[in-house]
């Protein structure tokens, strides 16, 4: 199986995007319930994307398997402020979204997408890479792990009705 990774622009791909964002969606949902339904958050988020892509330096890579899309990644560039309690000071690259449809994974191409968009913005200058994942997602945890990235907070949440 040939695999492909190309950069593409979120607005001009929003059909692809928007399905492969829907089935992250639909998987987050199964590991926290109180992820919002795709439909009711669709159009915000989406545009959110879009306005990272364009005012952030995102990076948007789809992963092409035998040229059929297989699986996404998706990150732009935070710039930090005086606000910040760590040393680092630069640009930082934020993972924000990342997927590879069913049919398609245990193929090494999440790890891919990772290794590309990493590439470029670590030749661009970025020293530092932060994402999220959900704490019971023990799969991505531990690839992240692999890859050298290392647990520094843990987000705590009470919901009070």
């Amino acid at each position: 199986m040939q695999i492909d990774i190309r950069q593409v622009r979120i607005a001009e791909e929003y059909e692809m995007i928007d399905r492969f964002m829907h089935e992250l969606h639909k998987h987050e949902y199964i590991l926290f319930d109180k992820t919002a339904v795709w439909a009711d958050i669709q159009q915000g988020y989406m545009r959110h994307v879009i306005s990272m892509q364009e005012e952030f330096e995102g990076v948007c890579l789809v992963a092409y398997a035998d040229g059929v899309p297989a699986g996404f990644m998706f990150g732009y560039v935070e710039d930090q402020d005086d606000s910040r309690t760590e040393v680092y000071e630069g640009r930082e690259l934020y993972v924000s979204d990342g997927y590879v449809g069913e049919a398609f994974r245990r193929m090494g191409i999440y790890r891919k997408l990772n290794e590309h968009l990493e590439h470029l913005f670590i030749s661009d200058g970025v020293k530092r890479i932060t994402r999220f994942t959900m704490v019971n997602n023990v799969r991505m945890r531990q690839f992240l792990e692999e890859e050298g990235y290392m647990v520094t907070r843990l987000l705590y949440e009470k919901w009070v009705e």
